[in-house]
């Protein structure tokens, strides 16, 4: 379970890193699975969990007028009521499972950024930077 932020993912990586390259056998058996916490909170007439921000855009269209959003920037904001409702109780939790793809796919994004050499680090991003969003 990590943050929902840029950070959060972050950590995500590096956790899927480590799975990876020291405990393989716990991704193959379908073992490892990721929580998916929500990013906003939209309070109107009851509190609507989001998770993205192409998702807070509809929610907020589809509610019409005023709303009150909170953008959580940690699950340690959330109290724990809001946490065992949307990220830890097993029958209303989003879990994504980890397959070999995703662990793959973190240990080559961990190699080029965290690794010795420069060159594809900078190729990185060079290719990616327009892509970067500022998540204050």
């Amino acid at each position: 379970m990590a943050d929902a932020d840029v950070d959060g993912q972050h950590i995500k990586t590096l956790l899927l890193t480590f799975f990876y390259r020291f405990m393989l056998q716990l991704i193959e058996q379908g073992k490892i699975y990721a929580a998916v916490p929500p990013l906003f909170k939209i309070r109107k007439n009851k509190d609507h969990y989001v998770y993205s921000e192409g998702a807070l855009k509809r929610v907020l269209d589809k509610l019409g007028g005023s709303s009150n959003v909170t953008r959580f920037k940690g699950l340690g904001e959330m109290n724990p009521q809001q946490l065992w409702e949307t990220t830890m109780n097993p029958s209303t939790r989003a879990l994504k499972k980890v397959t070999i793809d995703d662990a793959v796919e973190a240990d080559e994004i961990f190699s080029t950024l965290m690794g010795d050499d420069v060159a594809p680090r900078r190729e990185f991003i060079e290719e990616h930077a327009k892509e970067a969003e500022l998540d204050i």
